[in-house]
């Protein structure tokens, strides 16, 4: 994605998160909003009560922000690609997209026309389910706009074809007009607060920190002094569901884990399960004994963010300062703290005085944080890229130009998910969050409040299945897919659509990802987690 790569390829969003309540539309796709990012949804619900914004949500699910919407689009499971080419067809059919900014900032887009062609409104609802006259009215809403916002989370990523729904989310925006726009942008939703962070900090396979690849060679010859060794590897490193199968095939020997659960949050968890097993040494450092930490040879006990000093980069690209407020229990340490400790033992010594020096060092060899120290984040953030201690920073992203020059777009066809149901597996199963509990509950579920609220897992499911399969509210059942079997109540639901069940996946006891598929995107390597296809049975 060519020119959308600094914000697109890190997963960032473009625009500020109070940009929301200037533009005039707000389309929301793949995201649970009030219930995953309830204070960034106080945000759109103010926007559209007071200040006249229209909202287009596209979900499986009724889910609570769809009740402020103009139009909710509710498509069938993994059909994203297919009811955006459907928008665009409509957009470009009835020439309402910006030329003067498509003819300007990008390029492409006759190949564009010709992809979206056959996505007439009746084709795509033969696909996803969208009333036609629905999907027309939404793309006119958007199109119409002159500044239209778009966010997404994981319901759109996580998928076989995640990274061909994220550069058709970027189609559309940029053929509209709305990237580098106040009130516009292509806008994801991280799943947790320092994603961000992590992800800008080098925590991905094929880079140093700001995204700087490793087969760059002027970019290895600086990190190398900045580093004080020799030389660096060029090589690639392998993404973490890359690194399970390696596991499983023996090709992996040890693993060294940093605030991650894969043993409730990876797809098929019997699977998972296996791979560990194959491990002859495997690290765990965590706030909590997880149900990972409890398969480790050795676990490294960390401080919580409330226990350390230091910053975390929010969805907005903001990096903010975190304060210590208590002391750690126990043997626990800051994570850099345990880092540099393993590497002096192994032969490097990383000699840091306190996390401010850690922060030194990042906005050294890092030229989007190059202005960012803690004295500037002593009162208020700043957005990345901040490329100079008298840089304001960079609320709104490619506001004149896009980071590589034109923006480029992507001609994509619709590929339907890896599993569909069948006579065995008759429904669909996605899953997701709740409001009261976070990711795999190793902190929420340690809240007797919360636990009240959210007491046990539950499989959602419509009132027609429910009557079809002589199920009632509160009932246990058994739910199986070719993975694996868990058992939960039933909460029958408005939220829900026929054919489609729902189970969060926070729950140790009924791990919804004992059931998910393992099936990758092909280039993110990223799980089908959203849909797959299972059977329920009356307990």
């Amino acid at each position: 994605m060519a020119g959308l790569a600094a914000a697109f390829g890190s997963g960032a969003m473009t625009n500020p998160i109070e940009d929301l309540e200037k533009g005039e539309v707000i389309l929301i796709t793949g995201s649970n909003t009030t219930e995953n990012h309830p204070v960034l949804s106080s945000y759109i619900k103010r926007a559209v009560t007071f200040k006249g914004a229209k909202l287009i949500v596209v979900d499986p699910r009724k889910i609570p922000i769809a009740s402020f919407a103009t139009f909710w689009l509710r498509q069938n499971l993994g059909t994203d690609v297919a009811w955006l080419n459907g928008m665009m067809h409509v957009i470009i059919q009835e020439n309402l997209y910006d030329e003067d900014y498509v003819t300007s900032r990008t390029v492409g887009l006759e190949d564009l026309k010709r992809a979206v062609e056959k996505y007439t409104p009746e084709h795509v609802e033969g696909i996803t389910g969208i009333p036609k006259e629905e999907l027309i009215g939404a793309a006119r809403l958007y199109a119409g706009a002159e500044s239209a916002s778009i966010l997404y989370a994981m319901g759109i990523t996580q998928h076989i074809t995640g990274v061909d729904n994220v550069k058709s989310l970027a189609n559309l925006a940029m053929l509209c007009g709305n990237v580098g726009v106040s009130g516009g942008g292509v806008n994801p939703l991280r799943g947790q607060n320092n994603v961000q962070g992590a992800c800008d900090m080098g925590a991905l396979p094929d880079v140093y920190t700001g995204y700087q690849k490793v087969n760059d060679v002027s970019v290895r010859e600086r990190m190398a002094k900045a580093w004080q060794v020799e030389t660096l590897s060029d090589k690639t490193g392998l993404k973490a569901t890359e690194m399970m199968e390696k596991a499983h095939e023996g090709e992996l020997k040890a693993m060294y884990i940093i605030g991650e659960n894969p043993m409730l949050s990876d797809p098929d968890l019997n699977h998972a399960k296996e791979c560990f097993k194959n491990l002859e040494f495997l690290v765990v450092q965590d706030i909590f004994l997880t149900e990972t930490a409890e398969l480790a040879d050795v676990v490294l006990p960390s401080a919580s963010f409330a226990e350390k000093e230091g910053t975390f980069t929010n969805t907005e690209r903001k990096v903010q300062r975190v304060r210590k407020g208590i002391e750690p229990p126990g043997e626990a340490k800051d994570d850099w703290k345990i880092i540099c400790e393993l590497s002096g033992n192994m032969g490097y010594t990383m000699d840091y005085e306190n996390s401010q020096a850690v922060m030194e060092e990042i906005a050294e060899v890092t030229p989007s944080y190059c202005g960012i120290n803690y004295e500037r984040l002593k009162t208020e953030g700043l957005h990345w890229p901040c490329t100079g201690t008298d840089h304001p920073g960079t609320p709104c992203l490619h506001m004149d130009e896009f980071t590589c020059g034109l923006g480029v777009f992507h001609a994509i066809e619709f590929r339907p998910p890896a599993e569909v149901p069948d006579d065995e597996y008759p429904l669909y199963l996605t899953t997701g969050r709740l409001l009261y509990h976070y990711h795999c509950g190793s902190m929420t579920m340690k809240s007797p409040g919360l636990n009240e609220l959210a007491p046990e897992c539950f499989v959602e499911m419509s009132s027609k299945d429910a009557t079809e399969y002589k199920i009632g509210h509160g009932d246990r059942v058994k739910i199986a897919s070719r993975r694996g079997e868990i058992e939960a109540k039933v909460e029958v639901s408005e939220k829900a659509v026929d054919g489609t069940v729902f189970i969060p996946f926070h729950y140790a006891g009924a791990a919804a990802n004992a059931l998910t598929n393992g099936a990758l995107d092909p280039t993110a390597k990223i799980p089908e987690y959203k849909v797959c296809a299972v059977r329920i049975q009356k307990n």
